[in-house]
């Protein structure tokens, strides 16, 4: 009885690996309507040990069907607005006509729960472990347009296919089923497939599979292609032969990637170079073609100094052509092989490919600078940035999200990871861990692990364990933190030397753990800037103290050749003979952190305003290109148009926290000197507390803020004021909380301010809302109330309709005291949000406004507003105003044409030109969030 049960386990087990579904695929392209007209026969196997009564197929075309699907959404979710508001027609869809068994009979089927891009199919009876059924698909596909995917039909008739015909989802221990959510991950089972084509003749059918025969008539081609153990069937139509083949080995190489002219001699010696490195280090690739699409590499370039405009070149002929082949070669051999789980287990395969790119550069590029020959130029090369290695932005780039506080474990699923760690920062870690591992264990052990694990499952069912538990069997030393901390979590690497004391032959130094994980730290003396010795220190929980030879050390240091990507090495240095920890160095301009040094940088600032004209002066402070905890910047001016000395100077501290609502606390103080009128200025510092919250799912934009401040402001008093403005303090508290997104907007605060003359309080809501049809509303109402106001004869903290008076000194106004002219027109939409200067412009007891508008065509709308201002001993008035609104980029670039309002028609008075208002954002900060929003 035992035997018979391990027998059937046996063969459960055995089932997965042998089973194999069998695909044929009978299609005819109709160009002329972008349609696929597909019979499809699937000879489905059960690999579980359980019956099916149901079986689930990926139909990924069909996600193109619905602004609803999953697809939509991810596009909805990363700011692309090219789907929502693209003709139905640009769009793709799977029109099933039947689906039957091998006698025929007709099987229903459904998209379970109107999940758009899967189809279940209900079995008559049920399959049985270990049996198979045919199933045959009649059905139509309308190609979508390929700027949404880069793959779909292009703008000369060509037809780029990716995750185009039906295949069953895997079984897993049950179904795993996931949406198309352009990230490229479909998980299936390896399968049989064969294609046979009824194409016109003007077009030409490419694809890795193995070209069978090709049958030409007056009219059309009948083209058949066939694979074995295939997970993928990428298929171009062109009509023209845009692809080369080069036979390289036993391989062919089907590619048509850019070359950059090279010579084909040269390309020749490329590719096979970086085939037998790839063949060299894992092993052989077990199909005959590899197919290297245009598509696939700009899915996921190489980012960095490679993708300059051509006639910028800082790299050596054929090093930017090496590199791209190297990393789309790598992807390709590695994803149609190891067949871990893509959604939750790809950094497998990250891990596996950017280390084999990090060894490729310095294998044959072992002096290449991250800049290249730029590194070079007088002026360049005096950055810390020229000095950097190629291989250094794997982790600078990772990096980023982690001194944002916005990195995410390795493990996390695909589809929940920021844009920036999908893309670029998970993967990166991954490598650079392979890299901390072969530093750590001092061998060869990591990659002949790598080896053995590609030798052993290639085309197998895999998991990330198995791969753990070979590094872990060919491991000298105990690496379980490796799993366990480095790729199941987010935790920060941070070590600091703590005491050092001196002995005649030798030094104990102690070794700070500031995070809490096992991972191991490098230790080195430094004599003359030359590492002497080198010891690895382990398993530090807190503290660890441990003796090393004297050795005429002059400097200790953690961590010295930066293999660890940790989180500050600016605290890995201790002094034994040296005057100072580290050196000082002056920068001038922003710099890449040198953890060798006490920076800081300077450079040239300019602000404007109508008042001070251009300022210019030099601008001091310690922020590097990765952000820091701790940030200063001293910022002195002189105004030209004022004669004077203006600018601002800020200090803030921020504490971050791991995988917590509150993620942040920032502290600090703030100070500036401008001008607020011709010859007036004013001078405000603000000390500040600040609480940031946000949504644990980091993709998810919803965040909220609690800012306590005191601002304190002293004034030149204006001799034209009736009544005189004395200096003042206002203790401001406000929450703001948010949640923007591009298909629904929403944002709501309560503010409070309290002065020695006036406490008030204010309320705002802003709601954005596009549908399907492609109008979009948007509303937004405001309240505000004085609880008290002793303020006399005077509006200045009064709440305002149209343009706050912006006494605290907050909104970037050019012409902050303008009554007329240009400046003047600028609007800030604030408090009442009014586009119209109607009276009363300003409330000192109550006001409530409600804004609206809506789209007519793309990007004009029609605008209203709707307020109540009420002033003391005076009834409150109804107040309203209309008009077009025309918004170029929402929020930053903005006009406003009044047309109707309580002064009657606007349009036809006299000086329209001065009634239409602008907001425009000039800030450099504010814009670089506009393009880099879909990263974060």
């Amino acid at each position: 009885m035992r035997y018979l049960s391990l027998s059937l386990i046996f063969f459960c087990i055995s089932g997965w690996l042998s089973a194999q579904n069998v695909i044929t695929v009978d299609a005819k392209l109709i160009d002329s309507s972008r349609t696929l007209e597909i019979q499809e026969k699937i000879i489905f196997t059960n690999t579980e040990s359980r019956e099916l009564i149901s079986i689930y197929l990926n139909d990924w075309n069909n996600a193109f069907s619905s602004k609803s699907s999953a697809l939509a959404k991810r596009f909805a979710e990363d700011y692309s607005r090219k789907f929502h508001y693209s003709k139905e027609e640009e769009r793709g869809s799977t029109n099933i006509f039947s689906v039957k068994n091998s006698e025929g009979k007709a099987l229903e089927w459904d998209r379970p729960g109107e999940v758009y891009d899967l189809v279940r199919v209900i079995l008559d009876k049920p399959l049985q472990a270990g049996e198979s059924i045919e199933l045959n698909f009649k059905y139509d596909l309308i190609i979508p347009d390929d700027k949404f995917t880069r793959f779909g039909v292009d703008k000369e008739g060509n037809f780029k296919l990716k995750y185009w015909y039906l295949v069953p989802a895997p079984l897993d221990n049950g179904w795993q089923l996931y949406n198309h959510k352009d990230l490229d991950l479909q998980y299936v089972q390896p399968y049989d497939i064969e294609i046979n084509l009824n194409i016109p003749t003007k077009y030409y059918a490419t694809s890795a599979l193995n070209l069978k025969s090709t049958i030409t008539t007056s009219d059309s081609k009948k083209i058949r292609f066939s694979g074995v153990n295939r997970v993928d069937s990428e298929l171009y139509l062109s009509q023209s032969y845009i692809f080369e083949s080069l036979r390289i080995g036993n391989n062919n190489i089907i590619t048509n990637l850019e070359d950059e002219g090279l010579d084909p001699d040269v390309k020749n010696v490329i590719l096979n170079r970086s085939l037998t490195f790839l063949e060299d280090r894992l092993g052989t690739f077990p199909h005959k073609n590899f197919f290297i699409s245009r598509e696939d590499y700009l899915k996921n370039p190489v980012y960095g100094l490679n993708q300059l405009p051509d006639f910028i070149r800082p790299f050596p002929d054929g090093f930017q052509y090496d590199i791209k082949v190297f990393k789309t070669l790598s992807s390709n051999f590695l994803q149609n092989t190891i067949l871990v789980n893509p959604n939750t287990e790809k950094w497998v395969i990250d891990a596996i490919m950017v280390s084999l790119m990090m060894d490729y550069v310095e294998t044959y590029y072992p002096n290449m600078k991250l800049f290249g020959s730029l590194s070079n130029i007088v002026g360049l090369r005096w950055f810390h940035a020229a000095d950097l290695e190629y291989n250094d932005q794997y982790e600078f780039l990772y990096m980023n999200m982690a001194r944002r506080n916005m990195d995410q474990p390795l493990n996390t699923s695909q589809d929940s990871l920021v844009g920036f760690n999908r893309i670029i920062a998970n993967s990166y870690k991954a490598g650079v861990g392979v890299k901390y591992l072969i530093d750590y264990l001092e061998d060869e052990s990591v990659r002949e692990s790598i080896k053995e694990f590609y030798t052993n499952y290639s085309l197998k069912k895999v998991s990330d364990n198995d791969f753990i538990r070979l590094l872990e069997k060919n491991a000298d030393k105990d690496i379980s933190w490796f799993f366990r901390d480095y790729i199941k979590t987010n935790k920060k690497i941070d070590f600091k030397i703590g005491k050092v004391q001196k002995f005649e032959d030798s030094l104990r130094v102690t070794v700070k753990n500031l995070r809490n994980n096992d991972m191991p730290v490098s230790l080195y003396g430094i004599k003359d800037k030359e590492i002497v010795y080198k010891t690895w220190v382990e398993q530090v929980k807190d503290t660890k103290t441990v003796s090393i030879p004297r050795m005429d050390i002059e400097r200790l240091a953690l961590n010295y050749e930066g293999t660890i990507p940790e989180f500050n090495k600016r605290n890995n240095y201790k002094r034994v003979t040296t005057l100072l920890n580290k050196p000082v160095q002056f920068r001038l301009f922003q710099d890449i952190e040198d953890p060798k040094y006490n920076q800081i940088f300077f450079m040239p600032q300019f602000d404007y305003n109508l008042y001070d004209g251009i300022s210019i002066g030099p601008r001091l402070y310690n922020k590097t290109v990765l952000s820091k905890t701790f940030s200063f910047g001293i910022s002195p001016k002189y105004a030209f148009n004022s004669k004077t000395l203006v600018g601002s100077a800020g200090f803030s501290n921020t504490h971050q926290f791991e995988n917590k609502n509150l993620y942040a606390i920032s502290y600090g103080i703030g100070g500036s000197r401008y001008s607020f009128g011709y010859d007036l200025f004013y001078e405000k510092y603000t000390p500040f507390l600040s609480f940031n919250f946000r949504n644990p799912y980091l993709r998810s934009n919803e965040g909220q803020r609690l800012t306590i401040r005191n601002v304190n402001v002293s004034r030149d008093q204006n001799p034209e004021a009736t009544l005189l403005q004395p200096d003042y303090n206002v203790f401001n508290v406000n929450y703001r909380y948010s949640n923007p997104n591009f298909i629904k907007y929403f944002s709501g605060s309560v503010d409070y301010q309290l002065s020695d003359k006036f406490s008030k309080m204010s309320f705002s809501v802003e709601y954005r809302k596009l549908f399907k049809n492609n109008r979009q509303v948007n509303l937004r109402v405001f309240a505000g109330t004085f609880l008290y106001n002793d303020v006399q004869a005077n509006n200045y903290f009064s709440f305002a309709l149209d343009r706050p008076t912006d006494y605290l000194f907050d909104y970037n106004y050019y012409g902050r005291s303008q009554g007329s002219g240009l400046f003047s027109q600028q609007i800030i939409v604030a408090e009442g949000g009014f586009k119209s200067q109607l009276q009363p412009e300003f409330a000192n007891q109550w006001i409530t406004t409600i804004n609206g508008s809506t789209s007519i065509w793309n990007w004009i709308y029609a605008y209203g507003d709707l307020g109540v201002v009420k002033n003391k001993h005076v009834n409150g008035k109804l107040l309203y105003d209309s008009g077009i609104r025309v918004s170029l980029v929402q929020d930053y670039f903005e006009l406003f044409f009044p047309v109707y309002s309580n002064l009657g028609w606007e349009i036809a008075q006299p000086d329209y030109d001065q009634k239409i208002r602008f907001i425009v954002a000039l800030d450099l900060n504010t814009i670089i969030k506009l393009f880099t929003r879909r990263w974060y």
